[in-house]
């Protein structure tokens, strides 16, 4: 291979070489956002200017979203204590239906007689009392 001549050399490296195309260079649209970013509307001193509006709008969608986390938790609240409110209620009609029932008449006679006391056969006697005039 070292004796080679040099035009079959050459003509090797010519059959090598690749061939590369340039890709034209695309013009960028000339649109807002562009303008915005190449053209220098936005520059540092616009930017430091509206720096103050921007954190403001940031403020203002922190207090927004901080609102809408209370007002979710205070609906979540509410919803827990008015299931409280139901059970609560519940309970109360339960033991007032007992308590109604345990003082039934027969009720308080069943629960008196393991005591020992029985209910009366008499009928309820009127007791009346005449008042004296003092005469002085």
């Amino acid at each position: 291979m070292t004796n080679r001549l040099r035009t079959q050399i050459e003509e090797e490296e010519t059959e090598q070489k690749i061939i590369v195309e340039e890709n034209p260079v695309k013009e960028i649209p000339d649109n807002f956002l562009t303008q915005l970013f190449t053209k220098g509307i936005i520059n540092a001193e616009t930017a430091t200017n509206a720096l103050p509006f921007i954190l403001f709008l940031a403020l203002l969608g922190m207090i927004y979203i901080a609102n809408r986390h209370l007002a979710e938790r205070n609906i979540r609240d509410i919803d827990k204590i008015s299931k409280q409110v139901k059970e609560l209620s519940y309970d109360y009609k339960t033991t007032k239906a007992e308590l109604a029932y345990k003082s039934t008449l027969t009720e308080v006679a069943k629960r008196t007689d393991t005591l020992g006391i029985k209910e009366s056969i008499q009928p309820p006697q009127k007791i009346t009392v005449e008042e004296v005039q003092n005469e002085h």
